[in-house]
C-alpha cells in the first residue's frame, strides 16, 4: 500500500485470543470464472476423520486421505498471514456489494465448527460482477487469517457459490468489545454436542448485523481451510474487525477451544486491497 491508504486501512488491533473455517491464481486477477470450480459445503468433508489435534491435526491432514492430498501439496493455500506494507491496491477492485436480507436459518455443529445454514436463497454478495449465493456461514476460534502476524480472537466465514460453481469466502475478523445482540438469536440455542440434527432458529436472523459498516477488503485466490483444502476460492477478508463480548467468544470456546488451521505460505501471490 501507498503510505497515505496504508495510513487509513489500518485495523483496529487485534487480540490474539484462544476459535474454524472453510477456505490460486494471481491476486491482481480476481475474476471468479478463472478460479477452479470448489465443492459448495466445505465443512462437510467426512471422507476420513480429521481434527486440529494430535494425529489427525492439520499437518497430518494429507495423510488421512487421498482426496486431502491438496492439503499439503496445494500451492494456494488458505489462510495465510496478511502483511499490509506488502498489500497491492488495485483501482480495477470494487468493495464486494452484500444483498443480505433478515432470512430464517437452522444451526448445528458438525463436530468442527458451528455452522449455520440458510433456509432460502436470497442472499448474495456481488464481486467483480458476478453473484454469489451465501450458502453458510461457520466460526473459528482464533482467527485462521492473521494481519501483521496477529490473530484475532475469531474469525466468521461466510460461504457462497456462483451459478457455475465457484466459491467465494468473505472472512470477517472478530476482536473482544461490545456485545452483538442479534449473535443471540444464534447462541440461544448453540449446540454443545455434535450432531447431523439441525436447529431452527425462532424467527428470521440479519446476517448484515454481523458485519462491519466498511466492507473494504483484502483479496487473494487461495483454497478451503479444512480438508480437501480444494484451492481455488476467491478470498474477501474484510480489513476491519467487528465486536463481540467477552461471553459470546467464550461460549464458544466452551465448545472449541481452537478450531483454526495454521497460516500457510503465500508463495508467489500477491493480496490486493479494493478502492
Amino acid at each position: 500500500m501507498t503510505s497515505s491508504k496504508q495510513a487509513s486501512r489500518i485495523l483496529v488491533p487485534l487480540l490474539a485470543l484462544t476459535v474454524m473455517a472453510g477456505c490460486g491464481n494471481n491476486a491482481q486477477n480476481n475474476n471468479a470464472d478463472e478460479a477452479v470450480k470448489a465443492p459448495a459445503a466445505p465443512v462437510s468433508a467426512h471422507q476420513a476423520h480429521w481434527s486440529y489435534e494430535g494425529d489427525t491435526s492439520p499437518e497430518h491432514w494429507a495423510e488421512l486421505d487421498e482426496l486431502f492430498t491438496a492439503c499439503s501439496t496445494g500451492t494456494s493455500q488458505s489462510p495465510v498471514n496478511i502483511v499490509q506494507t506488502q498489500v497491492k491496491e488495485d483501482e480495477a477492485l470494487s468493495p464486494v456489494q452484500v444483498k443480505y436480507s433478515p432470512s430464517p436459518v437452522s444451526i448445528l455443529n458438525n463436530g468442527h465448527t458451528i455452522q449455520v445454514n440458510l433456509q432460502n436463497q436470497d442472499n448474495t454478495i456481488i464481486l467483480e460482477g458476478t453473484a454469489y449465493v451465501l450458502q453458510q456461514f461457520h466460526f473459528h476460534l482464533p482467527s485462521e487469517h492473521e494481519v501483521d502476524g496477529k490473530h484475532a480472537a475469531m474469525e466468521l466465514h461466510l460461504v457462497h457459490k456462483s451459478d457455475d460453481g465457484v466459491l467465494a469466502v468473505v472472512g470477517v475478523l472478530i476482536t473482544k468489545g461490545a456485545d452483538n445482540s442479534e449473535l443471540n438469536k444464534l447462541w440461544s440455542v448453540l449446540p454443545s454436542k455434535e450432531s447431523e440434527q439441525e436447529t431452527a432458529v425462532e424467527g428470521t436472523f440479519d446476517i448484515n448485523k454481523l458485519l462491519p459498516a466498511d466492507l473494504h477488503s483484502f483479496r487473494y485466490q487461495g483454497s478451503l481451510t479444512t480438508p480437501p483444502c480444494t484451492e481455488g476460492v476467491q478470498w474477501i477478508v474484510l480489513e476491519n474487525p467487528v465486536q463481540w463480548s467477552e461471553a459470546q467468544i467464550s461460549a464458544f470456546g466452551d465448545i472449541f477451544p481452537h478450531d483454526n488451521r495454521p497460516v500457510q505460505h503465500l508463495g508467489t501471490r500477491e493480496i490486493a486491497a479494493d478502492q
